[in-house]
């Protein structure tokens, strides 16, 4: 018998990564974050686990490539949560705003959210991101009480006005500035993130 043998899984090539991204993007939407694993993705792309973890590192990595973010919502929060607690709600506003206002940066995020209202499986993609990648560290790092009805309420302020001034554009909220909108709708987060019980 000559020749190597051409079984077991491929090692990397030109498209490898592209490859490994598509099966991530087709797990993770349909089985969500929790229901995916690095050997459910490598399997799916026909590729070694090593070389996801190569490529991509861990599975949070390989979650926020996979949903194509402009930038790292773990870092954005990191520095939301580093200021002043006092002024979280606006820092918050205005962080988030100020990754969406960026024209190309909002259209993967556009995409996120419109298949997360639109239904399964978008949803389970979309309400992961939100738990694993953008609201959940910030709950963890400013060890919240009842981080997950905090964060929730966070989380539907804030979807709801992405989807108000990106989606269906109301005016005037469309087009205020985001310091203003900041203004507005930071109390209201803040409110979530760090008063009392009612």
């Amino acid at each position: 018998m000559s020749g190597a043998s051409t079984r077991g899984r491929r090692a990397g090539g030109a498209d490898t990564r592209g490859q490994i991204l598509a099966a991530a993007r087709a797990s993770f939407a349909e089985s969500g974050f929790a229901g995916t694993s690095i050997r459910k993705v490598a399997a799916s792309a026909g590729v070694d686990p090593a070389l996801v973890h190569h490529y991509f590192g861990t599975k949070d990595d390989l979650f926020l490539a996979a949903l194509q973010f402009p930038a790292d919502p773990r870092a954005v929060m990191a520095a939301v949560a580093a200021g002043d607690r006092d002024t979280l709600g606006p820092r918050l506003v205005a962080a988030v705003l100020g990754v969406w206002d960026d024209p190309q940066a909002r259209l993967p995020l556009l995409a996120l959210v419109r298949s997360g209202v639109a239904g399964e499986p978008g949803r389970a993609l979309l309400e992961s991101a939100l738990r694993r990648l953008v609201f959940g560290p910030l709950g963890e790092v400013l060890e919240l009480d009842d981080v997950d009805r905090r964060i929730s309420l966070v989380a539907s302020q804030m979807v709801g006005l992405v989807v108000t001034r990106f989606v269906l554009r109301l005016e005037p909220i469309a087009s205020m500035p985001v310091e203003e909108v900041a203004a507005w709708v930071g109390p209201s987060v803040q409110r979530y993130l760090t008063e009392p019980h009612p």
